[in-house]
């Protein structure tokens, strides 16, 4: 069990990227740095995805500021603990200064933890769980729509280079076309050249005589 896990456990050797990825993908959220889960509302709602109805998440505050509030979660994480009995100390005096080593040693560990107990998260909503949770909407919004916002605005640009591109192709190429079909001037030439052939031979017969 992730009671026991070592320092030198593989658990902490998971790097940012891949803990930040299992937090955003497993939450719905958008954190950008494992540290900005120092507030413990992050912690509390994975303990929810695992151990349904043993987190009190209408306690959790996903608004928390000041370290007075911070605490508060991690007091209801510590309850959970003890429900579970499980034995990780919880070092909130460091956490909920967002010192990133800490955070994400303790993340590290939450992993493995949510690991061992589900490895595939199943009928879990996020969404509305976060909802009874003081700031828990506010939070919400901030992943999926801009995400999805930010998608659109960036797909309409695309859109209109390629038909720019498009039209710059077709531009190209009737100037290619047009460029290739031979002048109209050409039978003036060789009307010229006829008239030059005529006069020389009218001076060669004239020599002649």
């Amino acid at each position: 069990m992730a009671n026991n896990i070592g320092m030198m456990d593989s658990a902490y050797f998971v790097g940012r990227s891949e803990i930040l990825h299992w937090i955003n993908s497993t939450l719905q959220l958008n954190l950008s740095k494992v540290e900005e889960a120092c507030s413990g509302a992050v912690h509390c709602q994975l303990m929810d995805s695992v151990r349904p109805g043993m987190v009190p998440m209408h306690k959790v505050n996903f608004d928390a500021k000041n370290e007075y509030e911070m605490i508060q979660n991690y007091k209801v994480l510590q309850d959970v603990f003890n429900k579970l009995k499980i034995t990780k100390h919880i070092e909130v005096s460091k956490l909920v200064k967002g010192r990133p080593l800490d955070n994400l040693e303790f993340m590290q560990w939450m992993k493995r933890y949510c690991d061992s107990v589900n490895g595939g998260l199943v009928n879990y909503n996020p969404l509305e769980r976060r909802e009874a949770c003081r700031g828990g909407k506010e939070a919400s919004k901030k992943c999926p729509q801009s995400q999805a916002s930010s998608k659109g605005s960036t797909a309409a640009p695309r859109v209109q280079s390629s038909h720019n591109a498009r039209r710059n192709e077709v531009s190209s190429s009737n100037q290619s076309v047009k460029a290739s079909k031979p002048s109209n001037p050409v039978p003036a030439y060789d009307s010229q050249i006829t008239e030059l052939k005529l006069h020389l031979n009218t001076i060669t017969e004239a020599k002649a005589f």
